[in-house]
């Protein structure tokens, strides 16, 4: 069995360890704690690792955020990947710092990455894990904020999200949705 985790994020050092790339965050750390090694490939960077017998296709798209869903398609009809062993990692204002929420299928949310994505895959019935990373911002601040580096006082709370996370992906890839999600929705 064959698995694509998506990690959402924009490309350059610029963005690094930004709110908006903590998909490509999470997906590094999974890689390292499972010893893979990013190449580059059409549309992006992949590593691919197992676990439990599974092979996981590790995804950071190179398209920036606007245009994920290119990358999306493109590997999924690559490794001929079934819709419903893609998990997509985004960033998400609506819900506070560090908090989690897998779900099977879902709106945008007005997120351009998901967006994209949806429109790519003509569908929104996908799991995505959404990781907060709240929302202090003035109005019209958005974008500012999203690209803007997590504070101080939030690094605890990030790292252990970003390690529940992992966790998360990794029961899903050898538990299923249901199992994962009454997991992961429930802490924090």
């Amino acid at each position: 069995m064959k698995f694509l985790y998506v990690g959402l994020g924009n490309p350059g050092a610029e963005y690094d360890a930004t709110r908006h790339n903590i998909g490509f965050a999470v997906l590094d750390e999974l890689a390292e704690k499972l010893g893979g090694e990013w190449q580059s490939v059409r549309h992006g960077h992949m590593a691919v690792v197992s676990h439990k017998g599974r092979k996981l296709h590790l995804l950071k798209p190179n398209t920036y955020m606007n245009l994920s869903g290119k990358a999306v398609a493109y590997h999924m009809q690559q490794e001929k990947m079934p819709l419903e062993n893609i998990v997509v990692i985004t960033d998400d204002i609506a819900l506070p710092t560090g908090k989690l929420r897998l779900k099977e299928k879902g709106s945008d949310g007005g997120h351009n990455g998901l967006k994209s994505i949806n429109a790519s895959l003509n569908t929104p019935n996908y799991a995505r894990l959404r990781f907060g990373v709240g929302n202090d911002f003035a109005k019209g601040r958005q974008a500012e904020y999203v690209l803007g580096l997590f504070k101080d006082e939030e690094q605890e709370a990030i790292a252990d999200a970003i390690k529940r996370s992992i966790q998360g992906l990794l029961s899903y890839c050898t538990q299923g949705p249901g199992h994962t999600m009454t997991q992961v929705n429930a802490q924090k």
